[in-house]
């Protein structure tokens, strides 16, 4: 055999080889298995899938609307395993987002919630995300209309003659009092005068969304102290930590 028949019988042995490579990668990655689209899913698939698309939208009341934006199955397929879409949220350990009879108290804390978050006033498209945890709907169904809803906050957070229940020693008499937790009413009491910021670092949730605020003993109720709007105080979580360490 001549050299240059040798060279190109070579190169031919080499390109076949080459193709060989290049075919059986081709084979490995071509070639694999997906479930098809009528498979049946299980219960387990669906859940996890709810439960993902909440943690990525941060809502714990999922909506039907917001999860077809972002799920992975149609919202009819788990209504048919589950028999509804707020059992569905409950297996997955949500909350259901289609309460129709919440109190005044609980539309108006939830309004709370978000202008503190904000800093400043809510508008009606801030329902739709956290902190959050009320649709529009309810606020139509009680007050008509959310400007109507934020006219009727802004008086019960200004009213100036809210009572105190009889239960809390407002006055700080000399009496033992029912009990160490203060009432809705007289946290709301200990907030207000403290402007909803901590008395020893003046954090507030308005300004930063991190914040948490506690109320707080001045004189330890372990230590004899009364549950009396006097004794009571505000403070954010890193303060009252600091406290409880120095009580230590």
């Amino acid at each position: 055999m001549t050299k240059k028949a040798n060279d190109i019988f070579l190169e031919s042995s080499q390109n076949h080889k080459l193709k060989t490579i290049i075919h059986s990668n081709c084979l490995k990655d071509c070639f694999k298995y997906e479930n098809p689209k009528n498979t049946p899913k299980t219960d387990d698939d669906l859940l996890n899938d709810i439960m993902r698309v909440s943690k990525e939208t941060c809502s714990i009341t999922l909506t039907q609307k917001m999860y077809s934006l972002n799920g992975a199955y149609d919202v009819s397929t788990i209504t048919r395993h589950f028999g509804s879409w707020n059992n569905a949220l409950r297996k997955a350990g949500l909350e259901s987002g289609n309460i129709v009879n919440y109190t005044d108290e609980e539309l108006f804390e939830n309004i709370l919630n978000i202008w503190q978050f904000k800093g400043k006033q809510p508008v009606r498209k801030d329902l739709a995300f956290p902190p959050s945890k009320i649709s529009q709907s309810p606020y139509n169904r009680r007050f008509h209309s959310w400007i109507t809803a934020i006219k009727e906050f802004v008086n019960y957070a200004n009213d100036k003659n809210i009572e105190v229940d009889k239960n809390d020693c407002v006055n700080g008499a000399n009496m033992k009092c029912p009990g160490r937790d203060p009432s809705l009413r007289l946290r709301y009491q200990v907030l207000k005068r403290d402007n909803f910021s901590c008395c020893q670092c003046g954090a507030s949730p308005a300004k930063d969304p991190s914040v948490s605020l506690h109320i707080d003993h001045i004189i330890p109720w372990s230590k004899g102290g009364r549950t009396t709007l006097d004794n009571l105080q505000t403070l954010c979580s890193k303060c009252n930590l600091g406290k409880s360490n120095q009580a230590d």
